[in-house]
């Protein structure tokens, strides 16, 4: 035992807890991190307490209060704004789900009146987004033709739609938000690109004015598709769609250029719509190749809540739809409304966005609706053109009925070719080359991760892409967690700070000892590599020192102070590691363990088993306590027993 001279304060064990208090607060910690409960907790009024309540389910009943009519003046502003780009968009959107277009439309009324209630994002404009579209039409039309079966078809886009949002009203109400974040930024880069390079390829039979096409996704199919029927090119197709395209493109260089006119690639998609209908309409286009949308219907959404599926054999295939799509809506919805949260200075509640995001997914579902989120590009419309709340959402949602009463004959001559465009236009701003060279300066893992996803998605299916994009960041996830980074420390001269040494090459070693910083916490994932990790130092320190004849090797000191956390494989571990130290007349010393950590090692007998006195505050202590020992009161056998195998082996 180490009777020191030098007496510092113990390390101590936190006093010990019932089970179910001690469940509750983990319970708590993962759930209710951010402790949304704590003001109605501490109203004492019952009145107060459902006030606060319906506050906190209805953001609008938060930020009404204070509304003005300069907020007023903004939002319809920005409202009238988004639903210029909302109209073009929802009608292509929902050509590329291969769904009716009025579909687009109906996606734009319903479901941003909802949010509006219950959505905490004030920048976010909701409405259909390309990649959830495309990824509807890929999985469902795999077992349902859209044209042979339309009505089917329709059935399932509004089951999908009916399970998306209840996954996500469901990971909303049990705070299972941190689920969705298992798509690493990095993947979703990756992902988002590839989806956008597909979708863009697919347009091309809208470009070129192709009837036939192939349903599958991938890249080579898409090609081989186009290449093969090229005998039935229309070039006044081709023609018409590279003018629109010059036109949404050159737009877009304006408006990012100058960003005070935004407004100009926010009004482009309608322009083009207008102008094209015009064309078509004078100069009869349609009968030389130029593809139209024909009659839409007029009038509000009709209900269809009794056009949803549940029965045998779909009801299998729309789940997994739902699933799939709104995780994915809930990902890009939930980022885009952080995101300007952040330049406004505010912050959004995700589990409250999931719900929001589900509720209206629900009603969308029951109001021939199909996926909606939060699409980056029309939010950033929206906030660009200076919106207060989400009544830019309502202002939007009037101009959309507006025009399902009113206006739908006018889109009789629209061209699919210029659909195309728009959705090409829209695309291209999802392939960020910018943030792939950033993930390339900043870690090579990560770009990997990115480039797996993207050709995942090009190169197979947009499932496979997903599939990959979740296992490698799963991977990277256990990687960070089986593989810890464990350094050997020095100490900074004239201080009694010690850090890594490969960090700060001035940090000396202190002879006698080695110092091991574990970085993260101790599980059944990491022990072996762990034991095996601390046991190949100790070996190549021992060589080290008995080639350069200095003082033989007489104390571990291992920092757990990063060590939040540790499971009975890793007390195992450290148990295995201080009785083959043991035998080799090696101590192991504690230095700076976590309140977790000293709980589990003080119930296991571990302190018991080398000692209290060798358990410090901190490395500094530790180091002290050990240079003591070493020149007052060294251990029994100060010479090694030679033969002693070394650790890895023992």
């Amino acid at each position: 035992m180490c009777k020191r001279a030098l007496q510092y304060p113990q390390v101590e064990t936190p006093p010990p807890q019932p089970f179910l208090i001690s469940l509750k607060n983990t319970l708590n910690e993962i759930l209710f991190a951010d402790d949304p409960f704590r003001k109605i907790r501490n109203e004492s009024k019952t009145s107060k307490k459902i006030e606060l309540g319906l506050r906190h389910m209805f953001p609008i009943l938060e930020w009404a209060r204070g509304y003005n009519l300069e907020y007023l003046k903004s939002d319809v502003i920005s409202g009238i704004t988004i639903a210029s780009l909302a109209i073009p968009q929802g009608i292509s959107y929902a050509q590329l789900a291969n769904l009716p277009p009025i579909l687009g439309l109906y996606s734009s009324f319903v479901p941003p009146m909802v949010y509006a209630i219950m959505g905490s994002s004030r920048d976010l404009a909701v409405g259909t987004v390309a990649v959830a579209s495309l990824l509807t039409a890929a999985m469902l039309g795999k077992e349902v033709n859209a044209v042979e079966n339309p009505k089917l078809y329709l059935h399932l886009a509004f089951t999908a739609t009916f399970f998306a949002g209840l996954m996500q009203t469901c990971l909303g109400l049990l705070r299972l938000g941190f689920l969705v974040e298992i798509l690493s930024h990095a993947a979703i880069i990756g992902f988002m690109a590839g989806a956008a390079t597909v979708v863009c390829l697919q347009q091309l039979k809208g470009l070129l004015g192709l009837s036939h096409f192939t349903h599958s996704t991938d890249v080579i199919s898409v090609l081989r598709s186009i290449f093969s029927q090229s005998h039935m090119w229309r070039w006044e197709s081709g023609l018409l769609g590279c003018c629109f395209l010059f036109f949404l493109l050159t737009t877009k260089y304006i408006s990012k250029k100058r960003p005070k006119l935004f407004w100009i690639s926010a009004m482009a998609p309608l322009v083009s719509v207008i102008f094209g209908s015009l064309f078509v309409y004078f100069l009869h286009a349609q009968f030389h190749g130029i593809q139209i949308i024909g009659e839409l219907k007029k009038g509000i959404n009709p209900p269809s809540i009794t056009h949803l599926a549940f029965t045998s054999p779909y009801v299998t295939l729309a789940l997994k739809t739902g699933i799939i799509t709104g995780v994915l809506a809930l990902a890009e919805g939930i980022a885009v409304g952080r995101s300007f949260a952040m330049y406004k200075n505010y912050n959004i509640d995700g589990n409250k966005e999931m719900i929001a995001f589900g509720m209206m997914n629900i009603l969308g579902s029951f109001s021939s609706c199909y996926l909606t989120t939060g699409p980056f590009s029309r939010s950033a419309v929206n906030y660009n053109a200076g919106c207060k709340t989400a009544v830019s959402n309502v202002v939007m949602a009037v101009a959309v009925a507006v025009t399902l009463l009113f206006l739908t004959p006018l889109f009789f001559y629209t061209p699919l070719v210029v659909l195309s465009s728009i959705i090409i236009a829209a695309m291209l701003g999802l392939v960020d080359y910018e943030a792939a060279m950033h993930l390339w300066r900043l870690d090579k893992f990560d770009f990997f991760v990115c480039l797996s996803a993207f050709f995942g998605v090009v190169f197979g299916t947009i499932e496979i892409g997903l599939i990959l994009s979740v296992g490698i960041s799963v991977l990277r996830l256990l990687l960070f967690v089986g593989r810890p980074k464990i350094c050997v420390m020095g100490n900074i001269q004239n201080t009694e700070i010690y850090r890594n040494i490969e960090q700060y090459p001035q940090a000396t070693a202190v002879s006698g000892l080695i110092i091991l910083h574990i970085d993260g916490p101790i599980y059944f994932a990491n022990s072996s590599y762990l034991r095996d990790r601390i046991g190949r130092w100790i070996d190549e320190e021992e060589e080290k020192l008995r080639k350069s004849e200095e003082n033989s090797l007489q104390y571990i000191i291992l920092d757990l102070s990063a060590v939040g956390n540790i499971d009975t494989s890793g007390i195992s571990m450290l148990e295995e590691v201080n009785k083959i130290l043991g035998r080799r007349d090696l101590k192991l010393v504690i230095a700076n363990p976590g309140a977790e950590v000293m709980k589990k090692l003080s119930k296991s007998k571990f302190i018991e088993s080398i000692g209290k006195d060798w358990m410090h505050l901190t490395v500094a202590e530790a180091v002290s306590a050990c240079d003591y020992m070493l020149h007052t009161a060294k251990p029994d056998s100060q010479e090694k027993i030679s033969g002693v195998p070394e650790f890895n082996n023992v």
